[in-house]
């Protein structure tokens, strides 16, 4: 263990220094320090403005622009969390929604579903919660059945009209993985599969009369 002399000072804070700008980095990545020893470096390097705190453990090294301070993409802030806690993550509410084109209203808050920790990240104007799921939300075998289960439950069924209907039949004939988006939609919510398998049908006929 490092007896956390000057040299440790300048070498964890040049360590912190060198990492690029738009990385999210966490403080148990620095477990060869004592942690008070590493809470105490952090603290100084957010104060100076170069770190930014997201949540407890975790920060950002925002881009620094004439606007003003730039922070990762929301999707590489919680790739990075996901990566860490060894975690799924799946978007949820109209954090979904967005992410399938069903809304193009860009949300102020992000959610996402996920196997590991509960947290909140909190950017400048902005929150990203990360909530516990369900494993039955991570059961099956295509994203696009995933994320499309949570988007129609935020949507409600009374609220899925053509235009809805539209994209969902286009995102369908692009899924390759014909095979698991069968068995994906037999999973699903008895009345989202009762709007999703007639476009399986409607696909394959659409494929055959594109042969002949």
């Amino acid at each position: 263990m490092s007896r956390n002399s000057s040299n440790d000072i300048n070498t964890l804070r040049s360590r912190i220094e060198a990492m690029p700008e738009d990385c999210v980095l966490f403080r148990s990545d620095f477990l060869e320090y004592h942690s008070e020893f590493v809470g105490g470096t952090l603290a100084e390097l957010t104060s100076e403005g170069v770190l930014v705190k997201l949540a407890q453990g975790i920060y950002a090294k925002p881009r620094k622009s004439r606007f003003g301070v730039v922070f990762p993409s929301v999707e590489k802030i919680v790739q990075a969390i996901a990566t860490r806690d060894n975690a799924e993550i799946l978007p949820s509410g109209m954090t979904a929604l967005n992410a399938l084109g069903l809304s193009t209203q860009i949300p102020m808050n992000y959610t996402y579903l996920t196997t590991g920790s509960e947290r909140t990240v909190k950017l400048a104007n902005q929150q990203v919660m990360l909530k516990r799921g369900v494993p039955k939300n991570f059961c099956y075998e295509t994203r696009l059945i995933a994320l499309l289960v949570q988007a129609l439950r935020a949507l409600k069924q009374e609220n899925v009209g053509e235009e809805e209907l539209q994209t969902i039949r286009t995102l369908i004939k692009k899924e390759p993985d014909k095979e698991a988006l069968a068995k994906d939609v037999d999973l699903m919510p008895a009345w989202m599969k009762r709007i999703v398998k007639p476009m399986l049908k409607s696909n394959e006929d659409y494929g055959e009369t594109m042969d002949e």
